[in-house]
């Protein structure tokens, strides 16, 4: 699957908006069809069938995405012209950098990352992202940057997948990857509830700003080019090209 930036204006545009929960439907077919958790990778690693190299690679090159999660959403927060809708955004930035030291997803997914044998620095150090990864996360941001904050917001719609993909990884992980300290599973137990709730905001927001066939066409789209830049990391991830180096981290353990 590639990535691909572009956002099309669909024959029948100038027709009348869908109603809202067929809208909605369409949103949530897209991630049914095309979310991360159909990926070979993933499938794989829910069948316990990676060996402790390759989730370890995962874990390291998935830190590039999670430590840009806060960027994005700042970049998002600066095209809201309200507190009611800058509110929400503000948490989920909290959410991932926490209000002090050791809190947060990122911390959490640190704490990951030590618990399968990575140290922190191997984790920071994004000389050692796979070039595929670093396309992909960067092709996001620059996303999430330039397009209008229907399509930002449309785009982080993965969400609404999210609770279902980390309750199959907890139980993935306790079962196939015990040498995994389970108190390194903390990001995957907080994301349930908490991609639950930014989901819902954040389908409530597009169903009511989309009010043209065009914007709602639009939204899908973005909805769709979220789910192809993950899976785009996960293709690079899989075939783990290093682009000629051999410092990708790999770390100790099993």
């Amino acid at each position: 699957m590639t990535v691909t930036a572009a956002t099309t204006v669909h024959p029948g545009s100038d027709l009348g908006p869908w109603p809202a929960a067929e809208f909605a439907e369409r949103l949530r077919a897209v991630t049914a069809d095309r979310y991360h958790d159909r990926h070979p990778f993933n499938q794989r690693m829910h069948r316990g069938e990676l060996t402790p190299a390759e989730l370890r690679r995962w874990i390291a090159n998935r830190f590039h995405y999670q430590r840009h999660i806060p960027v994005k959403d700042a970049l998002i927060l600066a095209r809201l012209d309200r507190p009611e809708l800058r509110r929400p955004w503000l948490r989920r930035i909290r959410d991932h950098d926490g209000t002090a030291d050791g809190e947060g997803g990122i911390e959490r997914w640190l704490r990951l990352g030590e618990a399968a044998g990575l140290s922190r620095e191997q984790l920071w150090d994004s000389t050692r992202v796979l070039p595929g990864v670093r396309f992909a996360v960067e092709g996001y941001v620059t996303f999430c940057r330039l397009r209008p904050a229907l399509d930002a917001v449309a785009a982080s719609l993965t969400e609404l997948s999210a609770p279902g993909l980390m309750r199959t990884r907890i139980a993935a992980f306790e079962r196939h990857y015990p040498w995994i300290d389970p108190a390194g599973l903390g990001y995957f137990r907080t994301r349930v509830d908490q991609g639950a709730r930014d989901g819902a905001e954040a389908l409530a927001l597009v169903l009511s700003w989309a009010r043209t066939r065009e914007e709602q066409h639009r939204a899908v789209a973005a909805l769709a080019y979220k789910c192809e830049v993950l899976w785009a990391l996960l293709d690079a991830v899989d075939r783990g090209d290093t682009g000629g180096r051999d410092d990708a981290p790999d770390g100790g353990g099993p």
